[in-house]
C-alpha cells in the first residue's frame, strides 16, 4: 500500500521539480515588477490613442489636422466661436488661435494655422511611435550583426569593423544625425531606380538607427568575445562542433537577450533624437507631424497659447519615462548579472 502511494506521488514530485525555462523564469519576474507593469500600461494607453487619431479626428474634432483653417468656428457652450480670434494686445490688429477648450473640439485649442492640437498630437505620436520603434530595430540589427561578426571571427574582420565604429563613436550623436539630415533630406535619396523623397518617414529611422549602432555594437561585441572564450564554447570547440551550431546555439541566445534589455532604452534614446531633429526641421517633414514638429508650430505661440507646445512636451516626456521604466524593469528581469529584486512565494 505504501508503495502503491509513493509511486503515485512520483509523478506530481517530478513535475513539481521541473525547472522553468529561462524565458519564463524572466517574464514572471518583469510581470511581477509592478514599475515595469505600470510603464506597460501607460505605453499601451499611448499606443491606442494614437491608433484612434482617425477616429477622434472624424468623430470628435470634425476637422483635418492637416488642413488650414484659419476662417473656421465651432460651437462651445451652444455660441460660434471663430477659432481665429483678434488679438486684444497692442493695436489689435492680428489674430490668436483659441485657447483649450477641454472638451470635444479642440481640446488643446488650435495652433496658428487653425488646426486642432489634441487631433495632430495624436496623428503626429504616430510618427514619433514609428520612427522611435522601427530606428530601434535598425540599431539592434546592425548592432547585433556587426558586434557578433567582429567578436566571433575576430583577426582582421575585428579590426577593420572596429574601426569603423570607433569612426561613428568619434562624432557626437546629434552632431552626426543633424549633418546626415541636411544632407539627405534637403535632396532625398536615390538608389538606382529607387527613390526615396524627402518627407518620406523612411530617411528618419535610417539616420537615428544608424547614428546610434556604435553604442550597442561595442557591447555586443565585447560580450561576444568574452563568450567565445568561455569554456562551454571551447569545450564544444574540441569536440568538433561546427562554428556555425556554435554561434547559433551558444552565442545568439546570450546576445539576444542583451538586446531585449537595450531594446526600451534605445526606443527612448531614439524618441528624444527625432524631436529634437523635428523641431529644428530636418526631422519629419511636411505633410507628417510628430512631437516635435509640434512643439515647434507652438515656439511662436509661447505666450499667448502655451498649451500647443506643452502638450506634445509632456506627452514625449511621460512616454520616455514609461520607456525607462520599462527598461528598468527589463534589464533587472533579462540581465543574470543585474541585482534582482524579486518577492519571494
Amino acid at each position: 500500500m505504501s508503495d502503491a502511494t509513493t509511486d503515485a506521488t512520483l509523478p506530481k514530485t517530478a513535475a513539481a521539480e521541473t525547472p522553468e525555462g529561462p524565458w519564463r523564469v524572466a517574464l514572471r519576474k518583469l510581470f511581477r515588477d509592478r514599475t515595469a507593469v505600470g510603464a506597460i500600461i501607460v505605453l499601451v494607453l499611448i499606443v491606442l490613442a494614437c491608433c484612434a487619431a482617425p477616429l477622434y479626428a472624424k468623430y470628435v474634432s470634425q476637422s483635418d489636422p492637416f488642413q488650414s483653417n484659419l476662417d473656421g468656428s465651432i460651437t462651445l457652450d451652444g455660441n460660434s466661436v471663430d477659432i481665429m480670434q483678434a488679438d486684444t494686445a497692442g493695436l489689435g490688429l492680428g489674430v490668436t488661435p483659441i485657447g483649450p477648450t477641454w472638451h470635444g473640439q479642440y481640446f488643446f485649442g488650435a495652433d496658428n494655422q487653425g488646426r486642432d492640437v489634441a487631433a495632430r498630437m495624436l496623428y503626429g505620436g504616430q510618427n514619433s511611435l514609428l520612427i522611435s520603434f522601427f530606428a530601434t530595430v535598425v540599431t539592434l540589427v546592425l548592432a547585433a550583426i556587426i558586434g557578433t561578426i567582429a567578436g566571433f571571427i575576430g583577426g582582421l574582420t575585428d579590426t577593420v569593423l572596429a574601426r569603423l565604429l570607433d569612426v561613428l563613436w568619434a562624432f557626437p550623436v546629434y552632431l552626426l544625425a543633424i549633418s546626415l539630415s541636411i544632407v539627405f533630406i534637403s535632396k532625398g535619396i536615390q538608389i538606382g531606380p529607387f527613390t526615396i523623397p524627402s518627407n518620406s518617414l523612411i530617411l528618419p529611422i535610417m539616420i537615428i538607427g544608424i547614428v546610434y549602432v556604435p553604442y550597442v555594437a561595442r557591447p555586443i561585441r565585447g560580450q561576444v568575445m568574452s563568450l567565445t572564450r568561455s569554456d562551454f564554447v571551447l569545450a564544444a570547440r574540441c569536440l568538433g562542433v561546427p562554428s556555425f551550431r556554435i554561434l547559433v546555439r551558444d552565442i545568439l541566445p546570450n546576445v539576444t537577450t542583451t538586446l531585449i534589455v537595450f531594446a526600451p532604452l534605445m526606443m527612448a534614446l531614439n524618441m528624444l533624437t527625432e524631436s529634437a531633429l523635428s523641431f529644428l526641421s530636418i526631422g519629419v517633414q511636411p505633410p507628417n507631424a510628430s512631437w516635435g514638429t509640434i512643439i515647434l508650430d507652438g515656439e511662436d505661440l509661447l505666450y499667448t497659447q502655451p498649451m500647443v507646445a506643452i502638450a506634445p512636451g509632456l506627452a514625449i516626456i511621460i512616454t520616455v519615462l514609461a520607456l525607462n521604466f520599462l527598461g528598468d524593469g527589463v534589464r533587472d528581469a533579462f540581465d543574470p548579472r543585474a541585482k534582482l529584486r524579486v518577492k519571494k512565494d
